[in-house]
């Protein structure tokens, strides 16, 4: 089994703990506090990712058990980067507003070098999985 370094599990640590804050001052106040008004989309995204701000906690006593959190923000940042943002801008389209998102979502490419790549491949992708019956 591959071994994560101390110091990539302060990262990964530092990592769950800047999500789990960015998404707290973000989301949850407008979830105390919502308009009556709110619109779905809207409500939903915000419950989202106040799950995971608060899953992410969990990342600060475990981090390699809660890794799948940050394969999942780093695979709908691509994603959205790669099927939104990059035809818009291909084709000269990109508005202020998706150009702020853009600049919002490139900062997943920290995720890059922090996540223990050995680790993934030897636990998610080479090790057997878990028996069906």
């Amino acid at each position: 089994m591959a071994e994560v370094s101390l110091i990539r599990l302060y990262l990964l640590r530092a990592m769950y703990l800047a999500m789990a804050v960015g998404i707290g001052i973000v989301f949850w106040p407008d979830i105390v506090s919502h308009p009556s008004s709110w619109p779905l989309m809207n409500s939903i995204v915000a419950c989202t990712l106040a799950a995971m701000g608060l899953l992410c906690v969990l990342g600060l006593r475990y981090p390699l058990q809660m890794l799948p959190l940050l394969l999942f923000e780093l695979a709908w940042k691509t994603i959205w980067l790669t099927t939104v943002a990059l035809p818009l801008w291909l084709t000269g389209q990109m508005d202020e507003g998706t150009l702020t998102s853009v600049y919002e979502t490139l900062a997943v490419v920290i995720l890059l070098p922090i996540i223990p790549w050995r680790y993934v491949y030897e636990n998610y992708f080479k090790k057997p999985g878990d028996r069906w019956r």
